[in-house]
């Protein structure tokens, strides 16, 4: 080893000196930071993100903050609800510092004391909302905390932005008394749909028979239609043929030898339709001019001589 002599020596502690020296006195302060500066023991200056030269043994960092929006967990606090139920409810708050001079001599521990704040202040809403309101109305509750909390932490340099209740803890008994209620609501809802469905169906089958007897009378109604304009069609049919039947039969008396036929043939049915009778029945009643066939044969003729000249 090489003796040292007085100038090195000197040299390294002038080398370390200077080393110190920038250390103490170059400060590069990252995004999103702020540093308090003091200088011989009082307030000085805020550093905001950049290079930043102080003077040295003189000036120090005395606080760092951050200026990103932070959570904090409250713990589970025991509150009771305004009809005497006691429940755990713990949270989630979110802050974030804005003037760090204020974070740094406003307040000791600025995390501590807002959680220790929302603690205060979830008892007290709590205290002043019923059971079932605080499941409904969360949001209600979250947006009282922040206020309060807000108006309570401003001289501290924060801004509470938000705060959530994540969990709400039940006593056991609570929370088979809710079970309990919850379930006799699903069974009067299941009930209620099912007398629903039940008059419904009802409803439907009684519509059902109320289409059918109509569409069966209107069936019926059609059916009789049917038939009465077929039989007025029939005699209207019937009367049409036996009148054209007269009308030939009349035609044909005039034809020479027609008035002789007529004759023969009225004495033909004549003597059948005697004939019939006999058949029929052990009874007969005759005419008094039976045998008179002739005389009733040219009455029919004079009649039918008659007939043209009416």
């Amino acid at each position: 080893m090489f003796p040292l002599d007085v100038g090195t020596v000197l040299a390294i502690g002038f080398a370390v000196a200077v080393i110190i020296v920038i250390l103490k006195t170059a400060r590069i302060v990252p995004q999103r930071t702020n540093f308090v500066v003091e200088r011989l023991g009082r307030y000085n200056r805020t550093l905001d993100s950049g290079f930043h030269l102080l003077i040295p043994f003189i000036d120090k960092v005395a606080y760092q903050h951050t200026l990103k929006e932070e959570v904090i967990d409250v713990e589970r606090q025991a509150c009771v609800t305004r009809d005497n139920i006691q429940v755990g409810i713990n949270g989630v708050l979110y802050i974030q510092v804005v003037d760090a001079h204020k974070a740094s001599y406003g307040i000791n521990d600025y995390r501590y004391a807002a959680s220790q704040l929302a603690q205060t202040t979830m008892r007290s809403v709590i205290g002043q909302t019923d059971l079932d309101k605080t499941f409904e109305e969360r949001a209600r509750i979250n947006e009282i905390v922040v206020q309060a909390l807000d108006e309570a932490a401003a001289p501290w340099g924060i801004k509470v932005l938000r705060y959530e209740i994540s969990d709400i803890e039940l006593p056991m008994s609570i929370k088979d008394a809710l079970e309990q209620q919850m379930r006799a609501e699903r069974e009067r809802r299941a009930a209620i749909a099912k007398s629903e469905g039940e008059r419904q169906s009802m409803i439907n089958v009684s519509e059902g028979h109320k289409q059918e007897v109509i569409n069966l009378s209107e069936a019926e109604k059609q059916k009789q239609i049917n038939e009465a304009e077929g039989r007025a069609r029939e005699i209207e049919l019937i009367a049409e043929a036996t009148a054209e039947g007269l009308r030939k039969i009349a035609a044909s008396i005039q034809q020479p030898g027609g008035q002789d036929a007529v004759s023969l043939r009225v004495a033909e049915q004549y003597v059948k339709e005697f004939g019939n009778l006999a058949k029929e029945t052990n009874t007969l009643i005759l005419p008094a001019q039976l045998a008179d066939i002739g005389g009733a044969v040219a009455g029919l003729t004079e009649v039918l001589k008659a007939k043209p000249q009416q």
